[in-house]
């Protein structure tokens, strides 16, 4: 076995898990740094949960190694963790603070001082007025922030987070993602799954793309953008002269509108072939390709749809 970087959170090295024969996860690798908000990205059935529960060591890996705050047995440092799976429980009968403060005696925080902060950290995030509610008497969103809040009472280095977003409105998504960033802001690792491209753009540096059981890439949301190239939206006044030489062959005007993908030498040549052929330009514009576009340049358009059917489903959940 090789040691771990202390400069990591989590590290994964060809870890590979089969079920009946077949890999759910094949060979993956990863790298996440402490502090950082990272989110794995994939379709339901991607291998992402098997993933996260091996990171944590609820299953073992058959092949490869991992370290999780740099041992290699991650249930060891499990007190310095807060996981919150996508299966959601609480107990009906409890009261909403008691929740919390038992959540974190799971984790070796005394229930008394787990009682203490479930009542503060309910009044800081809105939920005052429920602190003696039973859990049975809050809406869908309050009892999914009272489990969120049971995950880091015990104030944890590392937070794995399994389609937290997953039920939640928009309204308490946000709250979500502000409660992320906050932990982030404290130098806590935070580590989520989703089907949602959007919050990771948001709020993830780095990001790794799963599909079937794979990680085709892993690295910064930036250089998943890089790998398409920019797109130009253009307005003439004029369709024709000596300028169109710098406009791809191809590309054909809808109107006096062009849209064409930005050309290696860059935006300055065209400007210059726009100007001095007297094109008269109405309006240009240049657009980066967003992570969608990259997930669906990475991963596939088959897999992208399957994750758009996954979000489509899970917001009609919320809407139910």
């Amino acid at each position: 076995m090789t040691s771990s970087n202390l400069e990591y959170a989590i590290e994964a090295r060809n870890i590979i898990k089969r079920f009946d024969g077949e890999a759910a996860v094949d060979g993956i690798d990863l790298n996440i740094r402490k502090g950082s908000i990272f989110g794995i990205l994939g379709p339901n059935g991607a291998g992402k949960t098997t993933t996260l529960r091996m990171l944590l060591g609820i299953i073992d890996p058959d092949e490869g190694e991992r370290f999780l705050l740099g041992s290699p047995n991650p249930i060891s440092k499990s007190h310095q963790v807060g996981y919150l799976p996508e299966e959601r429980g609480l107990y009906q009968s409890m009261k909403a603070y008691d929740a919390i403060a038992f959540m974190g005696a799971l984790r070796g925080l005394p229930l008394a001082e787990g009682r203490k902060r479930g009542k503060q950290m309910m009044a800081d995030h809105g939920l005052g007025d429920a602190i003696d509610k039973q859990i049975r008497a809050l809406s869908k969103g309050m009892a999914q922030t009272v489990q969120l809040l049971g995950t880091i009472v015990h104030e944890p280095d590392l937070i794995i987070l399994d389609e937290p977003f997953s039920g939640l409105d928009a309204l308490n998504q946000g709250k979500l993602e502000r409660l992320i960033r906050g932990q982030a802001d404290k130098g806590v690792t935070v580590i989520f799954s989703t089907h949602v491209i959007a919050h990771a753009e948001r709020l993830c540096e780095e990001i790794a793309i799963v599909a079937h059981g794979k990680i085709p890439f892993t690295g910064k949301v930036s250089t998943a953008r890089d790998r398409l190239r920019p797109q130009v939206h253009l307005e003439t006044r004029e369709l024709d002269g000596t300028w169109r030489s710098a406009i791809p062959g191809d590309c054909q005007p809808l109107g006096h509108n062009w849209h064409f993908t930005l050309p290696k030498s860059g935006v300055e040549p065209l400007l210059h072939a726009l100007i001095e052929g007297k094109a008269g330009i109405e309006s240009l514009s240049i657009e980066r390709p967003g992570l969608h576009d990259a997930f669906v340049h990475i991963a596939g358009e088959a897999v992208a749809r399957k994750m758009e059917a996954d979000a489509a489903q899970a917001a009609m959940g919320e809407a139910v």
